[in-house]
């Protein structure tokens, strides 16, 4: 299949992995561009630029295909190094950066002049405006469905994608309930050059996690997650535990009068129990509404193949159907 996006980033399908905290590391990153997708290791979760070079050397002795870095712009007291981590992705030979969390404008001339594609993630179609003004080579709309941040416009995809594609110039994919070929044609269908998955890829067999996430995902439905930190404006979909119950319950119960200290203990620091040691009920822990399609662990190859070959099934065979009665 070819898009703007597989030329772009020259992939073989325009499929995704996108940055993940304490999952996208070298292993998965590799294995979803070993089938032809593009694999992307999560940058901040290595905690000095020089284990993200050592991260980066690992995914280039695993594959000899495109993969990318997710360097998120954290609004924080003490800044990560972020040139440190800059200069380690262009002296990695990385040429593909996937940025989110602030805006990246400040570091895109560097990465530019080392020739890197800059793909910014966004949830509103304004902030996908600012970050092609601003250069970036293409952008992941986020819709209000996708784990993670969702920011705070609750648009979902069927509205979000084709307003993108009516506003934008530079290619984007969807993000955000993606999972198998029907959400890629439905992409595509809506104005998309691709689509970005991550809880998909977390219940696969390449994802370096605890077992107990993985079947966490597989056994949930599209009602299992819940929205925190939304009196906080830092809203963050998340899969339901005992952690996420607390959290809400003091949201509920401090109302304006919530501040960031108070749900810590649910927060910070939470990602390496759930996902090392599989603690499911350690804190809170990003999770998209398409657990309610994810039914198995396959493969990374696998999985991708049968998106592919269910993308084409559809394609060439019910739409085209319709077409011809």
């Amino acid at each position: 299949m070819k898009t703007r996006i597989t030329e772009l980033f020259n992939i073989e399908h325009p499929i995704i992995q996108g940055g993940m905290h304490y999952v996208g590391f070298a292993e998965l990153a590799a294995a979803v561009s070993n089938a032809g997708g593009l694999g992307i290791i999560t940058g901040l979760t290595q905690r000095t630029p020089e284990l993200l070079a050592n991260e980066i050397r690992r995914c280039r002795e695993m594959t000899d295909k495109p993969f990318g870095v997710n360097l998120t712009f954290l609004p924080v007291v003490k800044s990560p190094d972020y040139p440190g981590y800059i200069r380690a992705i262009v002296d990695g030979g990385v040429r593909i950066v996937e940025t989110a969390g602030n805006n990246p404008q400040k570091w895109l001339p560097a990465m530019h002049e080392a020739g890197i594609r800059v793909i910014h993630k966004c949830t509103s179609v304004r902030h996908s405006l600012k970050a092609e003004s601003i250069g970036c080579d293409a952008v992941s709309v986020d819709g209000f469905e996708c784990g993670g941040h969702p920011g705070e416009d609750d648009v979902p995809n069927f509205i979000l994608l084709p307003r993108a594609a009516e506003e934008l110039k530079i290619p984007f994919v969807a993000s955000g309930g993606m999972a198998d070929g029907r959400s890629l044609v439905a992409a595509l269908a809506l104005g998309a050059d691709g689509m970005n998955m991550g809880t998909r890829f977390i219940a696969t067999k390449e994802a370096p996690v605890h077992e107990n996430v993985k079947q966490a995902i597989v056994a949930a439905s599209e009602l299992d997650t819940r929205l925190v930190m939304r009196p906080l404006r830092n809203t963050e979909r998340v899969l339901r535990n005992s952690a996420v119950d607390r959290l809400l319950e003091k949201e509920r119960a401090l109302g304006a009068n919530l501040k960031f200290e108070d749900i810590m203990g649910e927060v910070a620091g939470v990602y390496p129990r759930i996902m090392k040691e599989g603690t499911m009920d350690a804190g809170v822990w990003s999770c998209g509404m398409v657990a309610g399609l994810v039914h198995d662990v396959p493969s990374v190859r696998e999985l991708i193949e049968r998106i592919m070959r269910e993308a084409e099934d559809i394609i060439r065979g019910r739409l085209a159907g319709i077409l011809a009665t």
